[in-house]
């Protein structure tokens, strides 16, 4: 096989890429991704034991989480960038090496050598030399040999895809704890047992239940790493607030910001203000718009488009610059591509990379596009149902539930994508009755969130608490439910209908399954890595299941209860 990627949503016939990725990911990157991940183990390996013997460096963990950021999909898709990256972690596994060198030299403890697996016999984890050889073509033919291929023959489909599961949880916690260190927030405990985690994966354990407890585990760290992502967040740029935000343009020069990255946001709109040039949100980049301290910007002008997967002919048709702060990009049509820019971990071969949060060609690259000619007719939408803003609202609902108001509570939400079948959740939330209410977040909102669903109570019916990895404040609302109603999560009025599309839905899915939290609903398919042994493991535990019919599944979870009205 040229290839093999099975990570996201797009898999190639729901099995796996072995050609091309779904994504634009082409093999020689696929093989230099899964180099990067495996020197990651191998550095992780020795990062533990320096951490037995308190002993750690900030590189390296940053270096750790940097690598696995890499390589979630729609990030990075230049060769020499992720070759880069490499040769970064390698150098980063050389200082944890001496790091637990020396510790055990002061202490006077025997040397604990990394075990050797059945990947090792191709490529030591904790030793290869990226210096020998250290060329970009080297590392190729190195992560060929690497492929996930061989290990889904020599340890099973069930194995390969708990492994794999947590790798990806991992990686997905990873992209929030990198969000979090670029705002300056650090715990170095989740750093310990994000490191625990990875170099457990390099010893290939084997033992199905173990696997399934250290996915649970990595749920609990990715919750953590929610929680101090969400305080950096709300300590840089205030509590999101109820807003009504403006998605229809305006006349005049243009920029649209894409991605999740707030501190991106917030240092465009700083080089921009006073420029008459006006800066618009895209897909995950909404929830922007809540925060106080982003919208004290008056150019900051609303939000424009969908999700990820629309960018394509939104971005051809958008008369300005357009910048990716983090990942889902798609390969950029020739039409826009002197006008779109990376910054951050995303790449693309041939789109200009800014490295130092220095906009000005971005800003040079709005200036010369033609701008919006007029203003289009006003149209709105509510967002901000932040952890704030949903807990100031817990008596309300509580109270509603206790009188009959509100009959059910619906999360609908988590990453959008193109593969067909995601009408779904259209039609769901449209035939979800007028006495319940939808709460929803990240990407997956674009299927409805225009649409009207009124109020009750004085509050929205659908209640937006921002990207993804809000799913903190979502999940904080759910246990403050909990705690008012003096009952347990799995007793409230309360479905969950997720969709999926990459590594961040399975980091915060394996939160929810930490939680305790049971009969979700997850479409539009089933991942590829959950082959049938683990989907019986989650069914029977968890009651993960796939959603089917929208109207079945509602009446399903309603009781029988006629929907629509």
């Amino acid at each position: 096989m040229e290839m093999y990627c099975y990570q996201c949503e797009q898999a190639a016939q729901g099995v796996g890429c072995t050609v091309h990725g779904a994504c634009g990911k082409d093999p020689d990157v696929a093989a230099l991704q899964d180099l990067l991940v495996h020197i990651a183990k191998g550095t992780a390996q020795y990062a533990v034991r320096a951490r037995r013997l308190g002993a750690h460096d900030p590189m390296v963990d940053h270096a750790l989480i940097e690598a696995l950021f890499t390589t979630v999909t729609n990030v990075s898709f230049e060769g020499e960038r992720v070759a880069a990256q490499i040769r970064a972690t390698a150098r980063a596994r050389r200082r944890a090496r001496t790091l637990y060198l020396r510790a055990a030299l002061v202490n006077d403890l025997p040397l604990d050598t990394p075990a050797r697996t059945a990947t090792d016999r191709l490529l030591d984890a904790a030793e290869w030399d990226e210096e020998s050889p250290g060329d970009t073509e080297a590392m190729i033919a190195a992560g060929r040999r690497l492929q996930l291929a061989s290990r889904l023959a020599e340890q099973g489909a069930a194995v390969t895809g708990l492994q794999e599961m947590v790798l990806y949880g991992l990686k997905g916690s990873a992209a929030y704890l990198d969000h979090a260190w670029i705002l300056g927030y650090e715990a170095p405990g989740l750093h310990a047992d994000f490191q625990r985690l990875l170099a457990e994966l390099a010893d290939e354990p084997s033992d199905a239940d173990r696997l399934v407890e250290m996915a649970l585990e990595e749920g609990a760290l990715n919750l953590r790493v929610m929680e101090l992502l969400d305080r950096a967040n709300t300590e840089s740029f205030g509590h999101p607030e109820p807003s009504r935000v403006r998605v229809s343009p305006r006349r005049g020069k243009c920029i649209l910001v894409s991605g999740h990255d707030l501190k991106d946001l917030d240092a465009l709109l700083q080089q921009t203000a006073g420029q008459d040039i006006d800066v618009y949100t895209h897909g995950e980049l909404l929830p922007a718009l809540a925060y106080p301290g982003l919208r004290k910007y008056p150019h900051l002008a609303g939000n424009y488009g969908g999700a990820w997967q629309d960018q394509r002919h939104e971005f051809e048709a958008f008369p300005g610059a357009i910048l990716m702060t983090t990942n889902c990009i798609q390969a950029p049509r020739d039409s826009y591509r002197s006008r779109i820019f990376t910054t951050g971990l995303v790449a693309w071969p041939g789109v200009t990379h800014i490295a130092d949060r220095d906009f000005t060609p971005v800003i040079e690259a709005a200036r010369a596009a033609e701008g919006f000619a007029e203003d289009a007719p006003e149209a709105w939408i509510t967002i901000g149902f932040g952890r704030q803003a949903l807990l100031s609202a817990v008596d309300r609902i509580v109270a509603a539930i206790q009188n009959r108001s509100i009959r059910h509570l619906f999360l609908v939400g988590g990453c959008d994508g193109a593969k067909p079948g995601r009408n779904y959740y259209t039609e769901f939330v449209e035939a979800v009755p007028h006495d319940c209410v939808l709460l929803t977040l990240a990407c997956g909102k674009f299927r409805f969130n225009k649409l009207a669903f009124g109020e009750i109570g004085g509050l929205p019916r659908l209640l937006d608490a921002g990207q993804c990895n809000d799913a903190y404040a979502a999940i904080q609302v759910v246990l403050a439910l909990a705690r008012a109603l003096e009952c347990e999560v799995d007793d409230l009025p309360l479905s969950l209908v997720l969709s999926w599309y990459e590594q961040k839905a399975v980091c915060i899915l394996l939160t929810l399954l930490h939680l305790g939290i049971k009969d979700i609903r997850i479409g539009p398919t089933l991942p590829a890595f959950l082959g049938p042994g683990v989907r019986d493991v989650l069914q029977k535990r968890f009651g993960l299941r796939p959603t089917s019919d929208a109207r079945e599944d509602l009446h399903d979870i309603l009781g029988g209860v006629p929907s629509g009205a």
